[in-house]
């Protein structure tokens, strides 16, 4: 799952994006309104947390923009500024929660979830296709009861897949689903395959009514 930070305040930023990574979120950060709308208008986020305040503009000024451009993107505001109005503002314009400044992290991880959820996953706690059960928080995989294990990338790559079922996905949405920023870096795209080659092998080994095709010169998709 891809989280986007929009916050200004460096040590709160450095907070936040630490702890959500090690909940085992991928974490992209802007600090400015313009670098802020340039990703969100280009990326897809499971969730986007926003400081209304920020510099060259304002936070409520994005959520306007994401609802013009018809974007579905969650977002939960983060903001100092506590009162009913500013809330009611948020929320009308298209925000999914609002979280006031001071909060608890716990209190945020669990706003985070469940935004996730209703939007990812309809509300539901597990993920089921076939005879393959997903578990998000626990990070679980399952074929028939029985657990299979996949590391970090692989149960994040397999998750996108699960929420999409027979639908084509491209290299290039994969990467930036999975790897966030850190896609950049990559001469290309081919490691993408061996962790979708391990993802098979292990389905495959299970027993998963299932599999992961490929789609010459295109990408992949789970049928």
């Amino acid at each position: 799952m891809k989280i986007l930070i929009i916050e200004d305040e460096v040590p709160l930023l450095q907070t936040i994006e630490e702890f959500l990574k090690s909940e085992n979120y991928l974490i992209e950060s802007a600090m400015d309104y313009h670098s802020a709308l340039d990703k969100v208008m280009n990326y897809q986020y499971d969730c986007i947390l926003l400081d209304i305040m920020l510099p060259g503009g304002s936070g409520l000024d994005i959520l306007k923009k994401l609802k013009s451009e018809h974007k579905k993107q969650p977002v939960i505001i983060l903001s100092a500024k506590d009162s009913v109005e500013d809330k009611v503002l948020g929320l009308e314009i298209g925000a999914d929660d609002y979280l006031a400044k001071p909060f608890h992290l716990a209190e945020l991880l669990a706003r985070v979830k469940s935004i996730i959820r209703r939007n990812a996953q309809d509300g539901e706690q597990f993920i089921k296709y076939k005879n393959v059960t997903l578990n998000p928080d626990s990070r679980q995989v399952s074929v028939d009861g029985n657990n299979i294990s996949l590391n970090r990338k692989e149960f994040d790559l397999f998750y996108y897949f699960m929420l999409r079922p027979n639908k084509l996905m491209e290299k290039t949405t994969l990467v930036e689903s999975v790897w966030g920023d850190n896609s950049d870096q990559a001469d290309n795209l081919d490691f993408i395959y061996s962790q979708i080659k391990n993802i098979r092998k292990k389905l495959k080994e299970a027993k998963a009514d299932m599999d992961i095709q490929a789609v010459y010169g295109v990408g992949y998709k789970l049928i």
